[in-house]
């Protein structure tokens, strides 16, 4: 039963989150966190962000790790074929239509519509994620590690994965 729920967890999500990794991550943390409680969101957070910090897509890598964390490798495998699948099955419809609708008025104006939503689903998990960074480590460390990092990332123009690295290494040594 584990193995259908972590597929089902993982494909809706994939086939849900139009656009790739931003609006999937919203409802697989749902998914994983709320609904299967397979993880915490501080748990969850944490796999975000080191799979933040590493290459490739972030959908696989967190089907890959979180599918390892619950069943073992089948899971792995599990969570990175319900992650993949989607997508490739859309590809492949849709690029047999790319020339019907590429100009289409109704697809730009869905792309539109989408991005507001996109923006929303990721304020609310920015939201979720910096309350609990507030209840576990404190007010003075997240807001230490929120403007540091805001100063990195915006004046400073250092990459993200240099950012998450060095709040990771802040965290394991000065809150773990």
């Amino acid at each position: 039963m584990i193995w259908f729920e972590l597929f089902w967890a993982f494909f809706i999500s994939n086939i849900l989150g139009y656009g790739g990794g931003p609006p999937i991550i919203p409802l697989l943390q749902a998914e994983v966190v709320d609904r299967y409680q397979w993880m915490t969101l501080e748990q969850f957070g944490d796999v975000l962000a080191l799979g933040n910090a590493l290459p490739s897509p972030i959908a696989t890598k967190l089907g890959g790790y979180i599918g390892y964390q619950i069943a073992g490798v089948p899971g792995a495998l599990i969570g990175l074929f319900a992650t993949i699948v989607p997508t490739a099955a859309a590809m492949i419809v849709l690029f047999k239509f790319i020339n019907v609708f590429k100009g289409s008025p109704q697809v730009a104006a869905m792309t539109l519509i989408v991005r507001p939503i996109v923006a929303v689903l990721m304020g609310m998990l920015a939201y979720q994620f910096l309350s609990s960074a507030y209840r576990s480590a404190g007010i003075w460390q997240t807001a230490l590690l929120t403007a540091a990092s805001l100063i990195a990332l915006e004046r400073f123009n250092v990459h993200p994965a240099v950012v998450i690295g060095a709040a990771l290494a802040y965290g394991a040594f000065f809150l773990g």
